[in-house]
């Protein structure tokens, strides 16, 4: 005759049944959120090479060497001389060719061509990264509860990235152009750091579990928090003037420092008409909005580092730390950049800086929301 197992052995095994199973998914959930994050940096890389090629493509102006837009079939470069005879032959008919660039042969062509089709790839590259992660997460049920819709706002955004590139370059096709619009590749590299920034706070995220965070909220401080907001914010705009002074060569039209042509107010800041064309086609005023942004940015930017070396925890207080000498550098980059007359090497090391603070102004914000806090001995 069997034996009845005991009601407490029962209880026992399905305890330990259920141990065995969470420990099981907490594996796959601690799995899913590490895969992703290498994901993300992949495409947190990708980014800044894209920006990086992006701005190399201005400052050598080859951004106009592709006049038509083929998101499929343009992946494939001319593969022959006929090909290259064609593209050269479009790129003959758009006014910067006309006005400016006469002078070029097919072999000069050749070199302007290679930096906005690397731009083009590299942003085929990423999308296809991120549609390959994405989706593949999706499928095998690997994505954390809640993160379905964050995760598809970063392909989302890259998809209108896409279309505000060709906008920006179709602005430089007609009429007078000699480049494209300043305003238009300001928003231009204003999706791009704000797809950064989603990118970098997304990851910290992921970096802790749920159960964390949420007892890491309580312990965050509100009002240094508010203040980490306040500058990742004025560091956005400050990005934005210094795409306005790229789109118009601006940091080459005045070269010495502090003052501006021997002065301290720039000479004739409103000569185009109407009035508001001057804030963004006006070399002098845009470099002076540009320098002046920078000053208040710094200032802010000390009052953010004071406040933060007060923080309570030594994590919070190293991230706002690590910001605060970004921004000294920038700063120390951007002058020399307009010393420079914004050399190559100088300008592109300037604008990698920018992601470089942008990232960690926004890792301090986000220490000041859900701080590390220090763990008692012994606990």
């Amino acid at each position: 005759m069997s034996q009845k197992r005991s009601i407490f052995e029962e209880v026992g095994t399905d305890q330990k049944q259920e141990v065995q199973t969470g420990a099981i998914d907490r594996g796959r959930r601690k799995g899913a959120r590490g895969a992703i994050r290498v994901w993300l940096a992949v495409l947190f890389a990708l980014v800044v090479a894209m920006i990086c090629v992006g701005g190399l493509t201005r400052l050598t102006d080859s951004g106009l060497s592709i006049t038509e837009w083929k998101p499929l079939t343009g992946a494939l470069p001319p593969m022959n001389e006929a090909d290259w005879q064609a593209e050269f032959d479009l790129y003959q008919q758009i006014p910067q060719f006309q006005i400016q660039n006469q002078w070029m042969e097919l072999q000069d062509f050749k070199q302007i061509y290679w930096w906005e089709w690397s731009h083009r790839q590299l942003g085929r590259v990423i999308g296809l990264i991120w549609a390959l992660g994405f989706f593949g997460f999706l499928v095998f049920r690997q994505i954390p509860a809640g993160w379905t819709g964050r995760l598809f706002l970063i392909g989302a955004l890259g998809g209108v990235q896409g279309a505000i590139g060709w906008w920006m370059v179709s602005s430089g096709l007609t009429g007078t152009m000699l480049s494209v619009a300043s305003y238009r590749l300001a928003t231009h590299l204003g999706i791009a750091f704000i797809i950064l920034g989603f990118i970098a706070w997304y990851f910290f995220c992921l970096g802790r579990d749920d159960r964390e965070l949420m007892q890491a909220r309580r312990a965050g401080e509100r009002k240094l928090f508010g203040m980490a907001t306040g500058w990742m914010h004025f560091a956005f705009l400050q990005i934005l003037l210094g795409a306005l002074v790229a789109g118009i060569d601006a940091g080459r039209s005045y070269t010495d420092w502090p003052t501006m042509g021997g002065q301290w107010l720039p000479p004739e800041p409103f000569m185009i008409e109407p009035l508001w064309r001057n804030f963004l086609e006006n070399p002098a005023l845009v470099q002076f909005i540009h320098r002046c942004s920078g000053y208040l940015l710094a200032i802010f930017s000390l009052v953010c580092f004071l406040k933060g070396r007060r923080s309570a925890h030594t994590t919070t207080r190293v991230a706002f730390t690590m910001a605060f000498v970004a921004l000294v550098v920038q700063v120390i980059l951007g002058v020399q950049a307009v010393l420079t007359g914004a050399q190559l090497h100088v300008a592109i090391t300037h604008q990698l800086v920018a992601v470089a603070l942008w990232v960690l102004i926004i890792r301090a914000r986000f220490y000041a929301r859900y701080p590390v806090t220090a763990k008692i001995r012994g606990a």
